[in-house]
């Protein structure tokens, strides 16, 4: 089964916890601070894999949960980091935060690599405390949460050529004939319901990749027929074969025909009519096909080569494909992101971001005060809340953050529940 988007869940592993710990040798009745750091979580990292060519297994599973580091010891010895969680994904594969909708990553080349939930760092342990006004602080840190988030995984095929053309316009038989690819072919609609891949060999001129996709049909960018599935994988490449059926076998008007699959083509993204076009007349073999042909050519007002072919006898292919090769060696990549457009033009674009509140106070139907925010809530997690002087830190840091300031202005007073994720605390001013 072909399987081109999926959507997951990935997470970071969480540091190692720091350690409280004192020294404790013969001889040394006053040892100082002996905890060690904890160990850094791994990392999610997606690395291509060639001999992918879908997003199958991501049906099966759909949760990556890194490994988190190991804690601080005695000694001041660190913890060790985990390693690194890698994923095989296929080249093409393009990685999207599914909360923001931003691109992480666009992994093309074989043993490309990304990292896609960073892992937290390892927690201090209480030798990193020490001062001269201080010099055996019973304080240490939790390890830093991993980076979570969902994702959404899209395959983008990697192939120089796209056959685009109605269904049964004889976009497989071609790619049959003109590689080793044995695509299914048969007389009814959407015989090819997945996207088809096939090599190119010229005796003089290397090769090329060329991809069929399954038929498109009018309202194809709006979700009809089977086509809108599989637009995304003609955007890597960068000339584009139009397959007619100049026949008409099937009552249709080849012309109409062309102007429909462009009209699709501009409406899913106005970039594509930007690549190279050749048209394929094909099933020239057939009764009524050079009629057609001389009438299509009059409506044509654009300059574009038009090869009449038979799929079926051969006919017209080599010279087909050598100016297909020929296009490709003068016609660059397409950039699939604005961003990659800025790079290469050398214009920098900076955007307005707005600055995420560290934290925000709303009131709960029970009274209670609850605190929330990203930053808080990673400093709460980072606090061992077993030694008092790592409780005392806490509170210094969220009346440093101006927590309490805030929490007088929304009236609260002594007594009163103040909750941090799931923890509870009694505010005393």
């Amino acid at each position: 089964m072909f399987v081109d988007h999926v959507s997951i869940y990935v997470k970071g592993g969480d540091g190692g916890n720091g350690m409280v710990a004192f020294r404790r040798e013969k001889y040394e009745p006053n040892g100082g601070p002996a905890g060690g750091d904890g160990g850094d979580g791994s990392s999610v990292v997606f690395e291509v894999d060639e001999g992918l060519r879908t997003l199958m297994d991501f049906r099966f599973q759909r949760h990556f949960k890194a490994p988190r580091g190991e804690n601080g010891r005695s000694k001041s010895q660190h913890g060790k980091n985990a390693k690194d969680m890698v994923v095989k994904v296929p080249p093409g594969t393009i990685v999207i935060d599914k909360a923001t909708n931003q691109n992480i990553a666009d992994l093309t080349k074989q043993g490309q690599k990304a990292v896609i939930a960073k892992g937290g760092r390892g927690g201090r342990g209480n030798t990193r405390f020490a001062t001269p006004a201080n010099p055996a602080p019973h304080i240490a840190e939790n390890g830093e949460p991993g980076e979570d988030r969902e994702i959404v995984m899209e395959l983008k095929l990697l192939a120089d050529v796209g056959l685009v053309g109605f269904p049964s316009v004889g976009k497989s038989t071609l790619l049959s004939v003109v590689t080793a690819a044995r695509p299914k072919v048969a007389e009814y609609h959407f015989t090819t319901i997945k996207p088809n891949l096939g090599v190119v060999s010229l005796e003089d001129a290397g090769s090329f990749v060329i991809a069929d996709l399954p038929g498109l049909i009018e309202g194809a960018s709006q979700g009809a027929g089977l086509g809108h599935q599989f637009l995304r994988h003609i955007e890597r490449t960068r000339v584009i074969i139009h397959v007619i059926d100049m026949a008409g076998t099937e009552g249709r008007d080849p012309y109409e025909d062309y102007v429909k699959i462009n009209d699709e083509l501009k409406e899913y993204q106005w970039r594509l009519l930007e690549r190279p076009q050749i048209i394929a007349a094909n099933k020239m073999d057939m009764p009524g096909a050079e009629e057609q042909l001389s009438v299509f050519k009059e409506k044509l007002d654009k300059d574009i080569p038009i090869f009449p072919i038979s799929a079926v006898t051969k006919a017209g292919i080599n010279e087909l494909l050598y100016t297909v090769r020929d296009l490709l060696e003068k016609t660059p990549l397409f950039p699939i992101y604005e961003e990659e457009i800025e790079q290469e033009t050398g214009h920098v674009t900076y955007r307005f971001e707005e600055e995420e509140k560290p934290f925000v106070i709303n009131r709960d139907d029970d009274g209670s005060y609850v605190i929330s925010g990203p930053k808080v809530e990673k400093l709460f997690k980072m606090t061992d809340f077993n030694h008092d002087e790592a409780v005392r830190r806490f509170a210094r840091q969220l009346r440093s953050m101006g927590i309490d300031d805030a929490l007088r202005a929304k009236g609260i007073e002594d007594g009163d529940i103040v909750r941090i994720l799931d923890f509870e605390f009694e505010f005393m001013d």
